[in-house]
C-alpha cells in the first residue's frame, strides 16, 4: 500500500480495535459478576450480555447508509459517544436493568461498517482488499487479547472498571478517528466495501449466502451462550477464581492459533475449503458434548476448550472470505454488511436463548443448546455448494467506456480467468470476479481503458 493508504487502513484498524477491545474483556468476567447486581437471574445476566448485539446488528447498514450522506468521521465520533454513554451507563449501574440499558446503549454505536466504508474511501482498487484485511486482522487479534485481558483487568479495576476502561477506549477511538485518520476527498459508494439497499433482497434470496450468514449467527450464539457458563465451570473444576482465569485462556488460546493456522492453508492452498469447514463445524458439535458431559473433568474441559477455539477461529477466518468467494462482485459489500449484522444479532440470540436455557435446566442445557445450533450447522454446511477460490477485481473505466456497460461487461467474461463481470456506469467501474491464478489483468484494464 501507499503510505498515505497504510496509514488511513492502520489508523481505522486501531479505532475498530479500541472499541471491541473494551467490548470482548466484558465476556470472560460478566457472569460472575452480573450475579450480584440487584434483580439478577440466570435469563436477565444472558440478556445483558447479548443485547448489546441487537442493537448493533440493527444499525450497522442504518448508520453506513447515514454516512454516506453526513459524513463518515461524524458517524464515527456520533458512534463512538453513544459507546461511551453506554458504558458509563453500565459501569454505574448497580442492577441488572441498569446494564441491560448502557448495553443496549454500547450496541447503537455501530460504526463498524462507516470504518469499512472510509476505508474504501482512503484506499485505491488495487489496495483495498489489503487495507481491509489489515482490519481484519486487528479484529481477530483484539478477540484473543481481550479474551486474556478480561480477568487481568478485573483483578485490578474490578467489572466497573472495565466498563469505565471503555469510556476512555471509547475516547482514545475518537482522537484517532480526528486526528490519525485522513479526510477523504469524497464519499463515494463502494459495492464491494457498502450495503446497497437495493441489492439486499437479492442477498436474502441467495440459498449459499444464507447458508453462512446462518454460520455466522449460530457460531456467535454459541460463543455467548457459553461464556456464560464457562467462569462457573473453571471456578468449579479448577478451584480458579474469575480474574486468574486468563492462565487457562491464554495457553488455549495459543494452541488453537496453532491448529487453526494449518487447516486454513489447507483450505485455501489446496482448495479444501469445503472439507475443512464442514469438518470445523462437526468439530463444534464434539466441544460441546465434551462439555456436557465433562464439566466436572479438568481433562475434558480443556480438550473441549482448545477444540471449540480452534473451530472458532477456522470458521472467523473462513467464513468471511466464503461470503466474498460466493457473492455477486457487486453486491459483495450488501453481502458483508448482512454477515455482519447476523454475527452481531447472533450475540443477542446466544445471550437470549442461553440464558433462558441455564436459568431453567442449569449449566449442562446451555450446552444441549449450543450443540443443538451446531447440529443444524452440519446439513446447512455440508449441502453448500463447493467455493469458487475467485476474488473480486475492480477495474476504473476509462472516458467513454460506461456508454456501453453491457457490451464492455461482455468483453470482459471474454478475458481469460474472468468467470462474473459487472459493469456499473455511473460509478465508472468494473466489478470482476476472477481466477487469479489465470486472471489476465492487462487484457481487461485495456478494455476497460483503465487510466
Amino acid at each position: 500500500m501507499e503510505r498515505q493508504e497504510l496509514r488511513a487502513a492502520s489508523s481505522l484498524a486501531a479505532v475498530f480495535s479500541v472499541r471491541l477491545l473494551g467490548l470482548f474483556m466484558i465476556y470472560p468476567v460478566f457472569a460472575a459478576y452480573a450475579q450480584g447486581l440487584n434483580g439478577a437471574t440466570p435469563y436477565l445476566i444472558g440478556e445483558a450480555l447479548g443485547i448489546y448485539g441487537l442493537t448493533q446488528g440493527l444499525l450497522q447498514i442504518p448508520f453506513g447508509l447515514l454516512s454516506d450522506r453526513i459524513g463518515r468521521k461524524i458517524m464515527i465520533v456520533l458512534g463512538l459517544l453513544l459507546f461511551a454513554a453506554g458504558s458509563a451507563v453500565a459501569a454505574s449501574s448497580g442492577s441488572i436493568g441498569g446494564v441491560i440499558v448502557g448495553r443496549a446503549l454500547q450496541g447503537a454505536g455501530a460504526v463498524g461498517s462507516v470504518i469499512l466504508a472510509l476505508v474504501a474511501d482512503l484506499t485505491g482498487e488495487d489496495n483495498r482488499t489489503k487495507a481491509m484485511a489489515l482490519v481484519g486482522l486487528s479484529i481477530g487479534a483484539s478477540f484473543m487479547i481481550a479474551i486474556v485481558a478480561g480477568p487481568i483487568a478485573a483483578h485490578f479495576i474490578g467489572v466497573a472498571g472495565i466498563f469505565w476502561l471503555m469510556v476512555a477506549l471509547a475516547f482514545v477511538g475518537i482522537a484517532i478517528t480526528q486526528f490519525a485518520v485522513p479526510d477523504p476527498p469524497r464519499l463515494v459508494l463502494h459495492r464491494d466495501a457498502e450495503a446497497v439497499p437495493a441489492l439486499i433482497g437479492a442477498v436474502l434470496r441467495d440459498p449459499q449466502l444464507i447458508r453462512l450468514d446462518y454460520g455466522i449467527f449460530a457460531l456467535h450464539a454459541m460463543l455467548t451462550a457459553s461464556f456464560l457458563v464457562l467462569p462457573g465451570i473453571l471456578r468449579a473444576t479448577l478451584d480458579l477464581p474469575v480474574q486468574r482465569q486468563w492462565l487457562v485462556y491464554l495457553p488455549v488460546l495459543l494452541a488453537s492459533v496453532a491448529i487453526m493456522l494449518p487447516a486454513i492453508i489447507v483450505a485455501e492452498k489446496y482448495r479444501r475449503m469445503k472439507a475443512v469447514f464442514v469438518g470445523a463445524v462437526a468439530v463444534l458439535v464434539v466441544s460441546q458434548v465434551l462439555l456436557y458431559f465433562g464439566a466436572g473433568n479438568l481433562a475434558a474441559v480443556l480438550a473441549a476448550l482448545v477444540i471449540f477455539f480452534s473451530a472458532f477461529n477456522v470458521m472467523e477466518a473462513s467464513l468471511p472470505s466464503l461470503i466474498t468467494k460466493m457473492a455477486p462482485p457487486d453486491a459483495k459489500g450488501t453481502a458483508m454488511g448482512l454477515y455482519s449484522s447476523l454475527q452481531f444479532l447472533g450475540i443477542f440470540a446466544g445471550g437470549i436463548i442461553g440464558g433462558f436455557a441455564q436459568q431453567h435446566g442449569g449449566d449442562g442445557a446451555v450446552f444441549i443448546t449450543t450443540a443443538a445450533l451446531a447440529l443444524i450447522w452440519i446439513p446447512v454446511a455440508a449441502t453448500m455448494a463447493q467455493p469458487s477460490y475467485l476474488t473480486t477485481r475492480l477495474i476504473p473505466l476509462g472516458d467513454g467506456r460506461e456508454r456501453d456497460a453491457e457490451g464492455l461487461a461482455a468483453k470482459l467474461r471474454q478475458v481469460p480467468g474472468v468467470a462474473e463481470a459487472v459493469v456499473i456506469a455511473e460509478e465508472k467501474l468494473a466489478y470482476l470476479k476472477v481466477d487469479a491464478k489465470a486472471f489476465d489483468a492487462a487484457q481487461a484494464q485495456a478494455l476497460a481503458g483503465a487510466p
